[in-house]
């Protein structure tokens, strides 16, 4: 596929960057089109672990272009130490661009984000406290400073003065805070904008001649399809649009210029932070498999929320997204347990419910129907062909295929490259 879209089908942590990674073998250019920090990815590559959270997954190939792109929103000071870190251990980051139409994440987002959450105490959204939910709320209300403004030190300073103005009004006034220092980030961020600079481009030019070049560009979400502002389980979601659709605006790239899109699956599922989840394990069920998949958050290292695989959020994944494809991740994780399960629909209140609802009322009343399977002893791990996987681990994959709607193209049994099987070449 020559522009191929990465999404995560369920609520993140999928297991995209491993994914993107292994694409991006084949790949001359890869996009990163929305979030912050507030997400990671996890990648093992030649014995070692890379955690990366701003900067798209291709970074590890030296000769493929990453885009960051307008869609995102930038925290300088992490995205240095993310360029530091990967400089450090070898990494070049000298083929990654950043678009000079992102927005730029402010302390004082960070101190409104901590803030608000501890505010609203039980009631909080388990934001990750990174401030990209007021950044984001920013640039809807048109007072962001944007990467080029950044780079403009007079610009820069009339719109850090009027915004700090307000914020400090906003942190002694409601908050009882004690005001921030203008000069101070002022002075601060002049010094990352210096660093930036050799980084910044318009990327949507760079995307432009990459597509006219016909060049193969991998375009990898952040989060999941489940934490999509519009489409989410609202208000438990992120600011931006982790689903397909989100890839055209953050990436400044028109619709037909997109070939395919694939969605990463868990073999199983979970969610970080709070919001219903009807197939939740709390049991030890639960806590094998979040101990066995090391489920905790790369950016937070909070524990993940575990549950079986739920194909009524697959459903609605395939459908929103247009998916034509899944890779289904961590097939390894579930090996050693008797019987799975699979949600093929909920009851609600006496009635059956086969389509995901908008309503959080609803869902946190939907009691999960499930479809028993037997499961596997072995270890596949060390399993390199679809045809050697033992046959009720192909009989679960091809239950997912049939709930779907959508062809497998891998299958992932562990997190390092060699552990990744083709199932369909063509991608």
């Amino acid at each position: 596929m020559t522009r191929l879209v990465v999404i995560g089908a369920q609520w993140g942590d999928e297991g995209k960057g491993k994914i993107v990674d292994f694409l991006a073998r084949k790949a001359e250019v890869v996009v990163r089109y929305q979030g912050g920090n507030n997400a990671g990815h996890t990648v093992e590559a030649g014995g070692n672990t890379y955690k990366l959270h701003l900067i798209p997954s291709g970074i590890l190939y030296p000769d493929t272009l990453c885009i960051v792109g307008n869609g995102t929103v930038i925290d300088p000071k992490v995205i240095l130490q993310e360029i530091d870190d990967l400089n450090k251990r070898g990494i070049n980051t000298s083929n990654l661009r950043i678009s000079d139409r992102s927005h730029t994440i402010m302390p004082y987002h960070v101190k409104i984000d901590e803030i608000e959450e501890d505010r609203k105490g039980e009631a909080n959204i388990g934001t990750t406290r990174r401030g990209i939910g007021p950044c984001y709320m920013d640039k809807m209300e048109r007072i962001g400073i944007r990467v080029c403004d950044l780079l403009e030190p007079g610009i820069f300073r009339e719109k850090l003065t009027t915004n700090l103005e307000m914020k400090n009004a906003v942190l002694e006034k409601i908050y009882g805070q004690q005001p921030m220092d203008m000069e101070k980030i002022y002075t601060e961020y002049c010094e990352y904008a210096k660093r930036l600079k050799p980084y910044v481009a318009d990327t949507t030019v760079l995307l432009h001649n990459a597509v006219k070049a016909d060049k193969k560009i991998l375009f990898e979400g952040a989060q999941g399809t489940l934490l999509d502002n519009d489409l989410g389980t609202y208000p438990f979601v992120t600011s931006s649009h982790p689903v397909s659709g989100g890839v055209c605006i953050g990436a400044g790239i028109g619709p037909t210029h997109i070939s395919h899109v694939t969605g990463v699956v868990k073999a199983y599922i979970t969610r970080v932070g709070k919001g219903p989840f009807p197939t939740e394990l709390l049991d030890d069920i639960g806590s094998l498999i979040r101990e066995k998949g090391n489920e905790y958050g790369t950016t937070t290292g909070r524990p993940r929320r575990c549950g079986w695989l739920d194909a009524t959020v697959l459903k609605y994944a395939a459908r929103i997204n247009g998916l034509g494809s899944i890779a289904v991740t961590k097939l390894d994780v579930l090996g050693g347990l008797k019987k799975l399960k699979i949600c093929i629909g909920y009851e609600h209140q006496g009635r059956i419910i086969e389509e995901f609802p908008a309503s959080l009322a609803v869902l946190e009343k939907c009691k999960p129907i499930y479809e028993e399977m037997d499961g596997w002893e072995e270890d596949i791990s060390g399993v390199k062909e679809y045809r050697l996987l033992p046959a009720n681990a192909k009989r679960y994959l091809e239950r997912i295929e049939e709930v779907s709607g959508a062809e497998i193209s891998m299958v992932s049994v562990g997190p390092a490259r060699d552990q990744t099987i083709v199932v369909k070449e063509r991608l």
